[in-house]
């Protein structure tokens, strides 16, 4: 479940939420970076929960370097007692250029040598050995005992990436503990493309899905009446349209046979209508890419839909008019299958 990283309530508002979270029955609370930074609310979280995840889904890694990444996780997970789980997805490149101001190239290889690297100074910390890591892209050779946190008590955190293609999904599956599909995703997709990918990359790891998470595709439509229905169907169109304006998502669209949708998208985009956009995310279209119902069909059109290959999943629901309250029952029985 989504924790806030407003500050408009401060952090008794992070830590009522956190709570509220907890004992709502989800198994883990998740920040995304968007208008505000997804590390910090956990600090709170993590002072006012006691048992669920708390994770990053996502932050923008290539907005940072190992080293921030190794000391944000590192200090998280030891604060929130072993539950931090670092989620971290790539942005596209006019993001990362021109929003961070930082490099960008093979978005895959880099997103894989900065796990290495995370990991390779988690390693020295660890176990006090020199920290010697030489990559392409990253250098990491200098660590001084005054900069050494030395062991974690709470071991090592969890690293989750977000993924769409099949080299950055096979990136997960070589380096990762788990994967965030991305929300603009679709059943055939996950099933071919995603999974067949992953297997791959555990493969070159020695590992199998048995050792690996897999957080699955979040849209959802639903509401208490029609207006609410409507008010739901509304937003979440506009978010797949979004997405799917993006060219290095069309992959998902050319499987269904919607890749000119794409190139239409783009260019509205750049005109800035985005309203229009979502104007031509037909019922269809909708209904692949989300899961739609009344309350008492989601979940177990999740569970038809994503019940034999996802361990986990973030609802991503754009309505105003639904609370923790309203999600309960569905949580419940989600858990209880």
């Amino acid at each position: 479940m989504a924790l806030p990283t407003s500050n408009s309530g401060g952090f008794s508002e992070i830590a009522a939420a956190a709570k509220e979270i907890e004992a709502g029955g989800y198994a883990g609370a998740w920040t995304a970076e968007t208008s505000h930074d997804p590390f910090l609310p956990h600090m709170i979280a993590a002072e006012h929960t006691e048992n669920i995840e708390l994770g990053t889904g996502i932050a923008v890694g290539f907005a940072r370097n190992p080293m921030l990444l190794a000391n944000l996780g590192y200090d998280l997970q030891r604060y929130s007692g072993g539950r931090f789980i670092l989620g971290l997805g790539t942005q596209i490149k006019p993001h990362i250029t021109k929003r961070f101001s930082m490099e960008w190239s093979r978005p895959a290889a880099r997103m894989r040598e900065m796990i290495l690297a995370t990991r390779a100074i988690w390693d020295a910390w660890e176990t006090g050995e020199r920290l010697n890591f030489r990559g392409e892209f990253y250098q990491h050779t200098l660590m001084t005992p005054f900069f050494n946190p030395g062991p974690n008590p709470s071991g090592i955190p969890k690293i989750f990436i977000s993924a769409v293609g099949p080299m950055m999904t096979e990136v997960a599956g070589e380096v990762c503990d788990g994967i965030v599909c991305h929300s603009f995703s679709t059943e055939a997709y996950l099933r071919e493309v995603t999974l067949p990918a992953l297997e791959k990359g555990l493969t070159a790891s020695g590992r199998t899905l048995a050792d690996f998470e897999i957080s699955g595709p979040g849209f959802i439509v639903t509401g208490r009446n029609e207006d609410e229905m409507e008010d739901a169907a509304r937003g979440i169109r506009q978010q797949i349209a979004f997405y799917a304006s993006t060219p290095a998502y069309r992959p998902v669209l050319d499987m269904h046979g919607w890749g000119d949708l794409q190139t239409e998208l783009n260019t509205l985009s750049k005109k800035g209508e985005w309203v229009a956009m979502g104007d031509l995310i037909d019922d269809e279209i909708l209904e692949t890419f989300a899961i739609v119902g009344e309350p008492d069909q989601i979940a177990s059109r999740i569970t038809a839909r994503w019940g034999d290959c996802i361990d986990r999943m973030t609802f991503y629901s754009v309505s105003r008019h639904l609370n923790l309250e309203f999600w309960a029952p569905i949580v419940s029985e989600l858990s209880s299958n």
